[in-house]
């Protein structure tokens, strides 16, 4: 199933930073002395909102699903109408997808979307639950509901909200078809409204990694440093 789904992990925006990047900088004793700090506020309030959030947050890092997602249900359970919880409890199921047998996986896709679709009805302008719905149109295959249709629409949808985020997922849309040409437009949309170090990454990796000149990727590179620099 790990070619059929794909996920980021919840807490970090989706599509920009990599779950396995986040893991490399995670402070795995800080974090343990935090969930034991968050353990002693469920103590005293076992409905401790950002206790139980954090929680949730520690336990995915350590990449434990199942106890991510008890922390992420239960604030659903508790504040039904804040986006987020679904977002975060949509993405931790999604992760745990990655890890059980591929029908198990299969019978979990309507959950998944449901939660990131729950994010978006809350919460008209967010940003993440749409990212993580063109992830999931592009990886599923068709026949159990992928839909490079439905992943354009979720980042037409971005663009009407945040024009980086908008080209950005435009681009990674044709960039997974390996139109790589019409990725490049994209991404450099990308980088003409947002400008940040995130664009001009995505389109060297873009040059790199796919399109086979290196050289572009360096020049472009510079190019963000030296205006960084004049800046």
């Amino acid at each position: 199933m790990k070619y059929v789904l794909i996920f980021l992990f919840p807490c970090l925006l989706l599509a920009q930073s990599g779950y396995d990047r986040a893991y490399a900088t995670f402070d795995k004793e800080k974090n343990e002395q935090a969930r034991l700090v968050n353990e002693k506020l469920l103590k005293t309030n076992p409905n401790h909102l950002k206790a139980l959030e954090n929680l949730g947050d520690i336990a995915g890092l350590n990449k434990n699903w199942d106890k991510a997602l008890g922390y992420y249900g239960k604030l659903k359970s508790l504040k039904p109408n804040e986006a987020n919880y679904h977002y975060k409890y949509g993405g931790a199921l999604g992760l745990k997808a990655l890890e059980v047998n591929k029908f198990k996986a299969l019978g979990m896709i309507s959950d998944i979307k449901g939660s990131f679709e729950k994010a978006i009805q809350l919460d008209a302008k967010h940003v993440e639950a749409r990212w993580a719905l063109v992830e999931l149109y592009l990886k599923l295959p068709g026949i159990v509901g992928g839909s490079e249709t439905k992943a354009v629409q979720y980042s037409n949808e971005l663009l009407a909200i945040s024009a980086v985020d908008g080209y950005l997922s435009r681009g990674r849309i044709e960039e997974y078809f390996d139109r790589y040409k019409a990725a490049e437009s994209y991404y450099k949309k990308a980088i003409a409204v947002g400008g940040s170090k995130l664009t001009y990454q995505t389109l060297a990796n873009l040059y790199e990694e796919k399109m086979g000149t290196p050289e572009k990727a360096r020049l472009l590179l510079e190019e963000f440093e030296n205006k960084k620099t004049i800046n």
